[in-house]
C-alpha cells in the first residue's frame, strides 16, 4: 500500500491528503512567450487567454479533464487549456456568466503533458456545464495518441500517484 500524498494547496494554504488536480496556469503557447511578449501581445486571466500575433490571434479557455484510474476509487483531475475558433470563443465568452448555457465546441488541447509526446494538438470536444463550472474536455477517440488511449482505457493508481508526485516536485510543493 502506498503512502498518501500530502500537499499544500495554492488556494487556501492548508495541507490536504486527497489528490490535487494537475493544473496548468496557462496554455503552452503563452508559457513559451517572452516576458515582453506576455506584456505586449497577450492577455491571460484565470479562464481566458488571447495572444495577438501579427498574422493571427490565438484564443484559449481553461477546462477540466477527468482521467479514469482503473484500480482506485478516485480519478485524476486535470486543469487544462484548449484553443477554440473565433466563433466558439466568442460564444463561450458571451455566455460565460450564463448559468444555463450548455453546448459543445471543437478545441485543440493546448498544454504539454510531460508523460506524452506532443499533446498540444490533440483534438477534443469541449462540453460546457450548467452552473458555471469550467467546461470539461474529452479527447476525440479516433485520434491515435497514447494520451487518448490512456483517457479511454484508464491508468493505474501507481501511475496517477507518480504524475502527482512529479507535478508537486516541479512546482516545489
Amino acid at each position: 500500500m502506498s503512502e498518501s500524498i500530502k500537499y499544500i494547496c495554492e488556494c487556501c494554504g492548508k495541507e490536504h491528503e486527497e489528490w490535487p488536480s494537475l493544473t496548468y496556469s496557462s496554455p503552452t503557447h503563452y508559457h513559451n512567450l517572452t516576458e515582453e511578449e506576455k506584456q505586449t501581445i497577450a492577455e491571460l486571466t484565470s479562464d481566458f487567454c488571447v495572444i495577438e500575433y501579427t498574422d493571427q490571434t490565438d484564443k484559449f479557455i481553461r477546462c477540466t479533464l477527468t482521467q479514469k484510474v482503473i484500480d482506485h476509487c478516485e480519478n485524476l483531475e486535470y486543469g487544462l487549456w484548449v484553443s477554440l475558433s473565433d466563433k466558439s470563443f466568442e460564444d463561450y465568452s458571451e455566455n460565460f456568466k450564463n448559468e444555463n448555457h450548455e453546448t459543445k465546441y471543437f478545441g485543440w488541447l493546448s498544454n504539454f503533458l510531460p508523460d506524452y509526446e506532443n499533446t498540444t494538438n490533440i483534438p477534443t470536444t469541449v462540453y460546457t456545464k450548467k452552473g458555471n463550472s469550467r467546461p470539461e474536455i474529452i479527447p476525440n477517440n479516433d485520434f491515435e495518441h497514447q494520451f487518448v488511449n490512456d483517457y479511454f482505457n484508464g491508468i493505474t493508481k501507481k501511475e496517477a500517484e507518480r504524475r502527482i508526485a512529479e507535478m508537486l516536485k516541479s512546482t516545489g510543493k
